[in-house]
């Protein structure tokens, strides 16, 4: 495996080329850029990065197009995922608006969802998932995650976590765009940070609501 040395630009002017051109001639003709700037350099930032927090998925360029009636054969964004616990952990992306980092979960099962909410209702754990998303939003990340319009049937609407009994997933990420460290391997430190902040977010997942 080769040494982390940053993400290049050129990776994110081949998201903006492959917005106007996504297509399969386009993609074979560009193939090695997408090798040399795109896949092999998050490979590499991955492997540097699994001591601390675990083995990486790069996911598949391609789209699922069978259900789709937007038939583009290429994502517009290269992302990686990090698993603590199934769908649990930390994210990364590259696309033409520059790098994204994030962390919590995405998918969940009824089983899962039933967990996640308890958690939040009982006032230890529930406190402290509170305490652990107002600080990772004090540090610049955005809330996210699929939500609900209303507090779920079964629970006062007045709950004092109202907002996060909303949740059906939990996750927070922020846009760092290209700033001038993303081309060099500090950019390993860069991202490594902003993982340890979403860390706690990821450990209560783990704890109170993994699959």
């Amino acid at each position: 495996m080769s040494t982390f040395e940053g993400i290049p630009t050129a990776a994110f002017r081949f998201y903006e080329d492959l917005e106007e051109n996504n297509n399969r001639e386009w993609w074979l003709e560009h193939k090695k850029t997408y090798d040399a700037a795109v896949r092999e350099p998050l490979a590499a930032l991955l492997a540097e990065l699994e001591p601390e927090f675990g083995p990486a998925k790069i996911f598949r360029p391609n789209r699922d197009i069978r259900f789709s009636q937007d038939k583009s054969p290429y994502k517009t964004a290269q992302g990686a995922f990090a698993a603590h616990k199934e769908g649990v952990g930390f994210y990364v992306q590259v696309s033409a608006d520059g790098l994204l980092i994030g962390g919590g979960y995405h998918s969940h099962t009824p089983a899962q969802l039933a967990r996640f909410r308890a958690a939040v209702d009982a006032p230890a754990s529930g406190e402290e998932l509170q305490r652990i998303v107002d600080a990772v939003a004090s540090a610049g990340f955005a809330i996210e995650g699929e939500k609900l319009k209303t507090v779920p049937r079964g629970f006062d609407k007045d709950h004092p976590r109202a907002e996060l009994l909303k949740h059906k997933s939990l996750s927070a990420g922020v846009d760092v765009g290209e700033p001038a460290w993303l081309a060099t391997p500090k950019a390993r430190e860069e991202i490594a940070a902003r993982w340890e902040t979403l860390r706690p977010l990821v450990d209560w997942v783990t704890e109170h609501a993994a699959p």
